[in-house]
């Protein structure tokens, strides 16, 4: 999210978090523009979303913006996460992408120092695809901590999402399906769909 109007149509939803890409690669950049705005922002939970920024940089972002949670979307290490939630006091939200050849193990040595993991297809690039990769591979993930589900969300494959038969599945991410443009959200299509998660 990065456009102030799109942002206030996006509260009257029953949505959780709000997303605010801080890698300036990213066609979804929010840069400075709208500080105060976001900074100001009540009743959702705001979540940074970073790749491979140091500690001073995301640090200096949560407190610019009040941001309540942290995704690391690039390579950090476990000893990074670790300084960062010790430091940042805020939620954390490591993400992974997700194909065939997914070493799970890899999973283990972040153990404590996140609270949520995010599953998101695989990619040569960092950030999203819009492309789901093979949920049956999830069978394979066998720590007890909650997650994300990324990738390729649309409105006709939410449905199946919510069957499956898994309680770590905490919260679906909803991004590019639910587009008009980068970073500029199809409101009515996320009322329809967040509509029928809550059902």
């Amino acid at each position: 999210m990065k456009h102030p109007d799109n942002i206030v149509g996006l509260t009257s939803l029953a949505v959780d978090y709000i997303g605010f890409i801080f890698y300036k690669k990213s066609k979804r950049f929010v840069g400075d523009a709208n500080q105060e705005y976001i900074k100001g922002l009540k009743g959702l939970i705001k979540v940074g979303v970073f790749v491979n920024a140091d500690l001073a940089e995301i640090c200096d972002k949560i407190d610019k913006f009040n941001l309540n949670a942290v995704q690391l979307h690039g390579d950090e290490s476990p000893q990074f996460c670790e300084e960062l939630k010790l430091r940042g006091q805020v939620i954390l939200i490591k993400a992974f992408g997700i194909d065939q050849h997914f070493d799970w193990t890899v999973l283990n040595a972040y153990g404590g120092a996140v609270d949520y993991f995010l599953f998101d297809t695989k990619s040569n690039s960092y950030g999203g695809t819009g492309t789901q990769f093979d949920w049956s591979l999830l069978h394979q993930y066998k720590l007890e901590y909650p997650y994300f589900l990324s990738g390729g969300l649309d409105e006709n494959n939410i449905s199946a999402a919510l069957q499956a038969d898994d309680p770590r599945l905490y919260a679906l991410d909803l991004n590019s399906k639910f587009e008009i443009e980068p970073g500029l959200k199809d409101i009515n299509l996320l009322s329809h769909s967040i509509n029928s998660i809550k059902k």
